[in-house]
């Protein structure tokens, strides 16, 4: 999805893989297992939101998160 990007933590991701690959490619985070839990699923799809943090928003070249 543009915009979006893989979780820069390899491990983290190395082991929500391992959980969709158990559910038969659906999310791990979901309990229900339908379609719509195929990832990435239709929440994410249709409104941007990833539950188990698989997908993170791509940070912007050139710009950097400041605390004020």
């Amino acid at each position: 999805m543009k915009g979006y990007m893989l979780n820069p933590d390899k491990e983290y991701v190395r082991k929500i893989l391992e959980g969709i690959y158990r559910k038969d490619g659906h999310c791990p985070c979901r309990l229900n297992v339908d379609d719509t839990t195929l990832c990435p699923c239709d929440e994410f799809i249709e409104k941007q939101i990833c539950k188990c943090n698989l997908f993170v928003l791509r940070q912007e070249e050139g710009k950097e998160e400041k605390d004020e």
